[in-house]
Order: structure tokens, then C-alpha cells, then sequence
């Protein structure tokens, strides 16, 4: 059973700073405790990162995936789900405009797992997810890169 979600925050930095921000993917787990590992295999002529091996832990489940990122400038990121052992599909976007006091972000994610689980567990999951997205990626644009 997939399921979507969207959340819209506000970031005290530009956009530039939140898509650096964004963009640092190799440092995920410094703002997402749900990232226990990440490696970067290839990057885009730009030197941003495109073909992603990361490991994650979410409601007592561990995934090895590997996920294709495609970038739009500093206005949007997005990514999908290459490989995975427990999701059939992931797909994410990271959409930004500049505000008066920033950045308005906007994090969509849809997410399939593999296996049939409760409701209740996919949602906790997509919970987190959005959760992580809003407050660390908050704090981690408001101290590194401001």
C-alpha cells in the first residue's frame, strides 16, 4: 500500500543555503537519525550528487537502498528509489521559494513498502519522515549553512 505526504516549512536562509544544505547528501545521518549510512557512487557534471547507497532505520526496520537524484537548479531536488530490500518504491521532492523571511520549503514523499504492513506502522514511518524533514533540516541549514 504506497502512501503520499507533503509538508510545507519555512527556513530562515536563502534558497541557495538550503539546496547547499540539500545537496551535502553524504552528511544525511548528521540531521536524520533515520540515515545510519550514506555514500555517494556518482555525481552529475555539476559535482551534486546522482546515484546514492544509503542505509536507514525506520520503526524497527533497516533498509539497504540506493536512490537516483535529479536536481533543478537551486528551485527543486528530487529523487527515486533505484533498490531496496524492504520498499518497492520511494519517491521524494524537495521544492523551495524564496520568502520574505527565507525559504519556503516544500518535502513531498511517497513511499511503497515491500512487504504488507498495519497502517499504523506505514504512517508512523511517513510521520518520521516528515517529521525529520521539517525540524532537522531546519537546524541543520540554521547552523552550517547561514
Amino acid at each position: 500500500m504506497a502512501v503520499s505526504s507533503t509538508r510545507s516549512f519555512e527556513i530562515k536562509a536563502t534558497p541557495e543555503q538550503v539546496m547547499a544544505a540539500i545537496a551535502a547528501v553524504d552528511r544525511l545521518p548528521e540531521w536524520s537519525s533515520t540515515h545510519k549510512s550514506v555514500v555517494v557512487e556518482t555525481t552529475h557534471p555539476d559535482g551534486r550528487p546522482h546515484r546514492v547507497r544509503m542505509t536507514v532505520s525506520i520503526i524497527g526496520l533497516t533498509d539497504e537502498q540506493i536512490v537516483d537524484y535529479a536536481w533543478n537548479g537551486d528551485e527543486s531536488m528530487s529523487w527515486t528509489l533505484v533498490e531496496s530490500s524492504q520498499q518497492a518504491q520511494q519517491d521524494g521532492t524537495y521544492t523551495l521559494t524564496a520568502s520574505d523571511s527565507g525559504t519556503q520549503v516544500e518535502f513531498g514523499l511517497t513511499i511503497d513498502p515491500k512487504i504488507p504492513l498495519p497502517g499504523f506502522l506505514v504512517r508512523r514511518a511517513e510521520k518520521t519522515a516528515m517529521d525529520t524533514a521539517a525540524k532537522g533540516l531546519t537546524k541543520f541549514v540554521e547552523e552550517n549553512f547561514r
